[in-house]
C-alpha cells in the first residue's frame, strides 16, 4: 500500500513538473520558437483547432516564426488567430506564408515576463506541496487505522518529504533557466 501511494505520488509529482515546464515554455522570449504558438486556436471551418493542425510551423531565423497553412484560404483565419492572441506578434503575410518577426524585448518587457515566471514556478510548487499534502493524509490516515506502525509511516512521510524537495528543486532549476533566457540580450 505505502509503495503504490510512493508511486502515485511520484507520478502526479511529475505531472505538476511537467506543466510547470508547458506553461513556462509559453513565455516569450527573444528566441523564435514554435511552442509560443502551441496555445492559438484558429477557427477552421466553423471548428475552433490548434493552429499546428492547419498549418506548418517553423523557425528559418531566430528571431523569425513561419507559418504554411496547408489550405491558401486559411491564411486570413490564422492571421485573424494570431492577432487576436496576447503574443502581441505581428503577422506579415504575403498570401502563401505568414512571418512572424520576434522583436527583441525592452528592459521593462523581461522584467515584466520575469514575475510571470516567478509566479508561474510557484503555482508548479504549490502543486507539488498539495501531492505532498495529500500523500501524508493518505500516510496518517492508515497509521491511525492501525494499517502502518508510527515509525514506519515517519519513514514514509519523510521519503514523501524528500520526493517533494526533488520536485521543488527541479521547478526552481526551470525557473532559473527561463529567467535567464529571458534576461539574455
Amino acid at each position: 500500500m505505502v509503495k503504490e501511494l510512493f508511486i502515485e505520488t511520484e507520478k502526479k509529482m511529475k505531472k505538476a513538473l511537467e506543466a510547470s515546464q508547458h506553461e513556462l515554455a509559453l513565455i516569450r522570449t527573444a528566441k523564435a520558437t514554435t511552442s509560443l504558438l502551441d496555445g492559438i486556436k484558429v477557427d477552421y471551418y466553423g471548428t475552433k483547432v490548434p493552429l499546428n493542425q492547419v498549418a506548418a510551423l517553423s523557425v528559418p531565423e531566430a528571431r523569425l516564426l513561419l507559418v504554411q497553412p496547408w489550405e491558401k484560404n486559411m491564411v486570413k483565419e490564422i492571421e485573424k488567430a494570431l492577432l487576436a492572441s496576447d503574443l502581441g506578434l505581428t503577422p506579415n503575410s504575403d498570401g502563401h506564408v505568414i512571418r512572424l518577426p520576434i522583436p527583441p524585448l525592452t528592459e521593462e518587457r523581461r522584467k515584466e515576463l520575469v514575475k510571470v515566471v516567478h509566479r508561474l514556478a510557484e503555482e508548479g510548487r504549490i502543486a507539488v506541496r498539495n501531492v505532498r499534502r495529500d500523500a501524508i493524509e493518505e500516510l496518517r490516515k492508515l497509521e491511525k487505522d492501525g494499517g502502518l506502525p508510527q515509525d514506519d509511516s515517519k519513514k514514509a512521510q519523510d521519503h514523501v518529504q524528500e520526493l517533494t524537495d526533488t520536485y521543488v528543486n527541479k521547478v526552481n532549476e526551470i525557473m532559473e533557466a527561463k529567467e535567464k533566457e529571458i534576461m539574455e540580450v
